[in-house]
């Protein structure tokens, strides 16, 4: 009797190349390319379960996912095999045989997002759909004063899209930073777990702050409200990214079970 294998994988994509992860009957997702890939390593069809199931345009520099399998492969038939019919737009970094235990989505503890704004007069071309951006002048110090005071255990009512699932709004974040970097502003979230459309939700309303609209309290005092009406417009999603999924190091992932891999800001 042969054994079922379960196997984790790291996978990168440029999400505006997809209508999100999750499978869809037009078979544009993230998801269905890396099933149909995985299937024909595989011999059989594949289900993948995922760390986080990313919108329309939404990038990953370290997505995590599992599926479980009959197939005897070696690691580098689930990489460099599974790469060879997936399009230059998604590649599979690694892949690790783990327990039956583990779960890429209900074990994963910590989650970090990076949205990258390109803040200039004019639109950006060769990054186009990479970055976000914004033409009028941001205050990187007003925004960086309110996203610290994202940091704690809160209700993000405020800031999840009315179609989100989730059971509860709460959530610990861990470190929210804004940093200049020339022409780009750096945003980073780290959390337990976030909300759909949380984090562009909270980039919209840190945009306003830098452009002179509300003061850095201002942040603070709508996440009190709890009232979404009352916080920003929703951001593109072009400039955000996955980053990283953090997992107990009994695990034994790449890094011990903190993988983290920041997108880097282009020295055009």
């Amino acid at each position: 009797m042969v054994d079922v294998v379960r196997v984790a994988l790291g996978v990168e994509y440029a999400g505006d190349a997809f209508e999100g992860w999750q499978s869809q009957r037009h078979g544009r997702t993230v998801q269905d390319v890396l099933e149909s890939a995985l299937a024909r390593i595989a011999g059989a069809p594949v289900r993948l379960q995922v760390a986080g199931r990313t919108d329309t345009g939404v990038h990953a520099t370290a997505q995590v996912a599992h599926f479980d399998t009959l197939a005897q492969r070696p690691l580098t038939a689930w990489v460099r095999g599974v790469n060879t019919y997936l399009p230059p737009t998604v590649v599979v970094r690694w892949a690790c045989v783990v327990d039956e235990q583990f779960h890429a989505r209900f074990l994963a503890y910590e989650r970090a997002y990076r949205y990258i704004l390109f803040n200039s007069p004019t639109r950006p071309a060769v990054l186009a759909g990479k970055v976000g951006w914004f033409h009028p002048a941001l205050d990187e110090s007003r925004m960086a004063d309110a996203a610290a005071l994202l940091v704690g255990k809160h209700d993000f009512s405020a800031f999840r899209a009315s179609c989100c699932q989730s059971k509860t709004p709460v959530r610990v974040m861990y470190d929210a930073q804004v940093a200049r970097v020339g022409d780009y502003l750096v945003m980073d979230f780290r959390a337990n777990g976030f909300l759909h459309h949380m984090v562009r939700n909270l980039v919209g309303a840190l945009v306003y702050i830098g452009k002179g609209y509300y003061p850095p309290a201002w942040l603070g005092e709508v996440m009190e409200g709890r009232d979404r009406v009352h916080a920003a417009p929703t951001f593109e999603a072009a400039g955000l990214y996955l980053c990283g999924v953090s997992y107990p190091p009994r695990w034994s992932l790449p890094g011990d079970g903190r993988i983290i891999a920041q997108p880097q800001i282009p020295l055009l």
